[in-house]
């Protein structure tokens, strides 16, 4: 290993591999390079021996299960994501979700006030088209028929210039909070303040109202999860922006990925009393169950999205009482050593602590990373390339041709 101060830069290091600084960066979020910073954190540096085995190897195409893809969109740090260049920690304290949703489509600051909203005929469409859905059905699946309802009532679905998507962005995102069932409270124009009261019945008061908001903000996007890998794909096919939002859903509600938050309130549930953390995680670890919501591939130092979000949690929770099985879980969990909570759990702590609906905070994964799909949609029909992933074929030789 090169000593650290004979590491080089970002620039660098890209230039002797060949490839752009985004790809370089996706290769540190992956574990194939390691990189250290400058003692004022301003820049990036890289051990030019792992540069040159990596130079030597050639950059990865086949093998494992790493897809690599440009993107100008976000990067993942030590600990958190930054969208275009922007810690999202600093923007789900200082923006509305919605401004950040416009910052990641088209990278320019907004002031616009406006409310988005979709049309009436269109969100009549999406809440019809739940009328026989079962009483129980949770909001992420009704998220789903929600987003095809909408695409239905949109003509313009098929225009893919980046001008449309945003205004589909837009559509779609506000179609989805006011199509969910609920009261429409007139007061209530951005969005969080519209996501709360579809979620809970709880007085929205603007300090847990903020807290949604931030959440919001921090799910944004997340560079190349599954599920915008499936957004991408179906956008380099051409699909229209609702359908590669359509796909993201399908992907989202997985247990390893959005899904997780579902697992981590069902937790929550089942300990009720801070006395019962220890015996309930206790007989879930005795069964081999994994127990949902802590650990994590990307950031093995801890994610500041969990840590940022649990302490906005704790500041502004309505139900005092379930903050405090919040707090044991959390307590159990270091006690028992197990890895550090991701932010699904803050999420789950989120909806428990308000007393959302079960299933609230996929609900909230699916809106808010609604915003990151289609800045990585507008990526894709930008390039006007279709994703293709080429397999490394382990199976049975091919049979030869029959001679003739």
């Amino acid at each position: 290993m090169t000593e650290p101060g004979a590491w080089i830069d970002a620039a660098s290091a890209a230039d002797r591999l060949g490839v752009k600084p985004a790809t370089l960066y996706a290769y540190v979020s992956r574990g194939m390079l390691r990189r250290a910073r400058t003692p004022d954190g301003r820049r990036s540096l890289f051990d030019p021996a792992e540069i040159e085995e990596l130079a030597r190897r050639g950059r990865p195409r086949r093998g494992g299960h790493e897809l690599v893809i440009e993107s100008r969109l976000t990067v993942l740090g030590d600990d958190r994501p930054y969208y275009r260049g922007r810690d999202a920690l600093r923007l789900a304290a200082t923006h509305r979700f919605e401004d950040v949703a416009h910052w990641l489509w088209t990278g320019e600051e907004t002031t616009a006030t406006t409310p988005w909203r979709a049309h009436p005929d269109a969100v009549a469409a999406a809440r019809a088209a739940q009328s026989g859905l079962a009483a129980g059905t949770l909001p992420l699946e009704r998220l789903q028929v929600i987003t095809v309802a909408l695409a239905t009532a949109d003509p313009l679905r098929l225009t893919l210039d980046p001008a449309a998507v945003t205004a589909a962005g837009r559509n779609l995102i506000a179609g989805m909070v006011d199509a969910l069932p609920g009261e429409d409270d007139p007061a209530a124009t951005a969005i969080p303040d519209r996501l709360w009261t579809r979620l809970t019945a709880v007085e929205p008061r603007p300090e847990p109202v903020g807290a949604l908001r931030s959440a919001l903000v921090l799910l944004a996007d997340h560079e190349l999860a599954a599920s915008t890998v499936a957004v991408r794909v179906a956008a380099s096919v051409r699909a229209d922006p609702y359908a590669a939002v359509g796909a993201g859903l399908g992907v989202l509600g997985g247990t390893l990925h959005g899904g997780a938050s579902l697992g981590v309130e069902a937790l929550f549930a089942e300990v009720a009393s801070p006395d019962r953390a220890g015996r309930v995680i206790g007989e879930r670890l005795r069964r081999g169950d994994r127990v949902p919501g802590f650990g994590g591939r990307l950031y093995t130092g801890g994610d500041a999205r969990a840590t940022c979000l649990l302490d906005i949690v704790r500041a502004t929770a309505p139900d005092r009482d379930r903050l405090r099985v919040v707090e044991a879980v959390l307590a159990e969990a270091r006690a028992r050593r197990l890895p550090v909570p991701a932010i699904d759990v803050a999420l789950a702590a989120l909806a428990y602590v308000t007393r959302m609906t079960e299933g609230a905070g996929e609900a909230v994964f699916a809106v808010a990373r609604t915003a990151g799909w289609l800045a990585h949609a507008m990526e894709e029909y930008a390039r006007e390339v279709p994703l293709r992933p080429r397999a490394v074929y382990s199976g049975p030789p091919p049979e030869r041709p029959k001679s003739r």
